[in-house]
């Protein structure tokens, strides 16, 4: 199991261009961390919000690329339905080129609806935008030069595209959140899926990955293929107690914040216990504790191959979120390791 870090790239504090200047700086400090720490893999997600500073993914995971080594640098999500599949392909064959063959991207449609206006797109063309440009992505990938038309974009005609990356197929994976109709999408093209799990119970999305599956298996894809990870809000320091006083107060704020604009009552400190117990989906602990959890949830999803954190969410300092990072690369993933057998 690889295990690493998704990050949305928060805003500064007072979100002025000196506090964002930092924060910048601080977020590629974190990825430099979780290289040195041993981690797998660094996510930076896509928005265009003024509370993130991640609307051009690829330009973060290049400046990270010259100061990294060996953790993959992946996209957590690519706002696939509002951009160009042209040139999502080139960015990321570039930062492959950058990075020496360790970009890969996550793609979807996005949780938050402001790209699509601001691209001049019909948000009622949601899910159509998504499909027609997943399918010329994939194609991109395969080949050199292609020919191809559509509904949303002038058509390719034996067209070139370059660069190509140093990766013969860079790894691109499907992010979901609880569509049915995504996970069967992910299984019929033999995608590797990336299950978006930021509360409940992470055991009831079995059902829908067992969906995947079947379609993978349908379509003739080989189970290798057919991979599963796990994206959960998260927190690792040295005591349960230290981990849910440090993260409970940012979180509730975050979430009742978001949660205005989506009908969501405000959280509660009940809410966030039954979220970070047993089966609920916070991976906010101490080190073998959350490791405990995480192999319950690869055993109720029936395995997975990626786990990534999201924890810069709760308004931590940087101290504490650079020690969660070296809590997760030497206690969480060999514990995690030793327990699968790996």
């Amino acid at each position: 199991m690889e295990i690493g870090i998704d990050s949305f790239a928060a805003a500064g504090l007072n979100n002025n261009s000196a506090d964002n200047v930092n924060a910048m700086s601080q977020l590629l400090e974190r990825i430099e961390h979780a290289d040195q720490a041993g981690l797998n893999v660094f996510g930076i997600g896509e928005h265009h919000r003024k509370e993130f500073l991640d609307s051009a993914p690829a330009l973060i995971l290049a400046a990270a690329a010259s100061r990294t080594k060996t953790i993959r640098l992946s996209s957590a999500v690519t706002v696939l339905s509002a951009a160009d599949p042209v040139r999502v392909f080139q960015n990321f064959a570039t930062l492959d080129l950058i990075s020496g063959g360790r970009a890969e991207m996550v793609v979807g449609r996005g949780s938050f609806i402001e790209a699509y206006p601001l691209f001049g797109l019909n948000l009622n063309d949601y899910d159509a935008l998504f499909s027609e440009k997943l399918d010329l992505l994939l194609q991109i990938r395969e080949n050199e030069t292609l020919s191809w038309s559509g509904r949303f974009r002038p058509p390719l005609k034996e067209q070139a595209i370059y660069p190509r990356p140093v990766q013969e197929h860079i790894s691109i994976w499907l992010g979901v959140g609880g569509t049915p109709a995504s996970f069967v999408r992910a299984g019929t093209l033999g995608l590797p899926l990336m299950v978006a799990v930021i509360g409940d119970e992470t055991h009831r999305f079995r059902p829908l990955i067992d969906l995947y599956r079947q379609a993978g298996d349908k379509a003739g894809h080989a189970p290798e293929r057919l991979k599963v990870g796990l994206h959960s809000l998260g927190y690792i320091a040295e005591t349960r107690e230290a981990a849910v006083n440090d993260f409970y107060p940012g979180y509730a704020e975050t979430f009742t914040r978001i949660g205005k604009e989506r009908g969501w009552p405000p959280v509660t400190r009940a809410h966030f216990e039954a979220q970070a117990g047993e089966t609920g989906a916070l991976l906010v602990g101490g080190p073998e504790e959350v490791a405990e959890k995480i192999l319950r949830h690869s055993e109720a999803l029936g395995g997975i191959s990626r786990l990534t954190f999201q924890m810069d969410n709760a308004a931590l300092p940087q101290s504490k979120l650079l020690r969660s990072i070296e809590l997760i690369g030497q206690e969480v993933i060999p514990y995690v390791h030793r327990n699968l057998g790996s």
